[in-house]
């Protein structure tokens, strides 16, 4: 028979579980995005000196480690993915990574008082998923919410998705002309398509 006191013990080892998972969800999740932000806001600093391709390189190792890129690469397309071969999904990774970085390094060149203020709670989301709420607040004016989807990949919390004002999501927006790129010139065309960004964001 299980005793009372077993029954006991185990009703309040249960009890502690939630708490703990979030608690690992909380630091994990929110260490990835606050180290992301403290190169983003190094990259900003020194935006300047660095010039285009010293922010891009700084940032890259970066961005490598805070989002699951090959993950979004793959979200991003959708069901065409499946239909891809071995050798087009990995150059699409390289590319859409490029393109990711490149973005970075582009649109946060410099410094105007900016912060970042990161929610110290990671929100639970679907299937084990959580959010990440942040904000980006300039100097003047008003703050702009970005929020991230994460998840656990390898036991690393890592980034999936971005919600601009909590709600436009960065994935869902590419999805469109991505796909339509594929679906006309195959993924040749996407490839290509995400290296001329590049270019022109270096530009």
């Amino acid at each position: 028979m299980i005793s009372r006191r077993f029954m006991i013990v185990a009703t309040a080892v249960a009890a502690l579980v939630p708490p703990l998972t979030a608690r690992a969800a909380d630091d994990g999740a929110v260490a990835t995005v606050s180290a992301f932000y403290d190169t983003l806001m190094h990259a900003m600093k020194d935006g300047k000196q660095l010039g285009f391709a010293g922010r891009r390189d700084l940032l890259a190792p970066a961005v490598t480690r805070a989002f699951d890129l090959p993950l979004m690469t793959r979200i991003t397309i959708g069901p065409q993915w499946a239909s891809l071969t071995a050798d087009e999904q990995q150059k699409l990774v390289r590319a859409f990574s490029d393109y990711s970085i490149a973005t970075y390094a582009n649109r946060f060149d410099d410094y105007a008082g900016e912060k970042f203020d990161v929610g110290p709670k990671a929100t639970p989301s679907t299937s084990g998923d959580v959010i990440v709420h942040s904000k980006l607040v300039p100097g003047s004016g008003d703050s702009v919410e970005l929020d991230y989807l994460m998840r656990q990949a390898g036991g690393v919390w890592k980034i999936v998705d971005v919600y601009l004002s909590g709600t436009i999501s960065q994935l869902a927006a590419q999805r469109s002309e991505f796909t339509s790129v594929l679906r006309k010139g195959g993924a040749a065309a996407l490839i290509q398509s995400l290296r001329d960004k590049v270019a022109q964001l270096a530009s």
